[in-house]
């Protein structure tokens, strides 16, 4: 279920993006320039690329190298997942720590034209962060219980 919410919601994100962009362009090209339409793209745009990866990362989708782990054998191979993702909890926990900081710090800061605090933009990596420490959370315990990890899907490999 949180998934799908998720698949719409980065939807969602992605369409506004693109129809707030096309509507600016349209605007300017008349000679009546939204001006606070950058910053609003921006804003959405940083939430829909922090969904993005988190839906990357539950796919196996995300950036990585697989060099080491497809010369080991199988029972090797799911011991170093499972370490690697131990360690990638840990660094998402500690990114999660001083995101949250940083978005309290940016809350008096007024951004541009639209003077919305900075903390919204910076919501967006305690967000995603959090999602992403879910989901690594979620692929240890099923790397404990003998769950292969997430591959890459056959039309993403070349």
């Amino acid at each position: 279920m949180f998934r799908r919410i998720e698949y719409a919601a980065a939807a969602t994100l992605l369409v506004a993006v693109v129809v707030l962009i096309g509507a600016a362009s349209v605007a300017r090209v008349r000679g009546t320039p939204i001006i606070w339409s950058v910053e609003v793209a921006q804003l959405l745009f940083a939430w829909l690329a922090m969904l993005a990866a988190d839906l990357a990362l539950q796919d196996g989708r995300h950036f990585g190298l697989a060099l080491v782990p497809d010369m080991l054998p199988e029972a090797a191979r799911r011991w170093l997942m499972l370490l690697n993702g131990l360690v990638l909890a840990g660094l998402l926990g500690f990114l999660l720590v001083y995101a949250w900081r940083n978005m309290v710090l940016m809350h008096p800061r007024l951004e541009g034209a639209t003077q919305m605090h900075g903390s919204w933009v910076h919501a967006s990596m305690v967000l995603g962060l959090g999602l992403m420490l879910r989901t690594m959370l979620v692929q240890i315990a099923a790397g404990f219980r003998g769950a292969p990890a997430p591959a890459p899907r056959e039309e993403d490999v070349t």
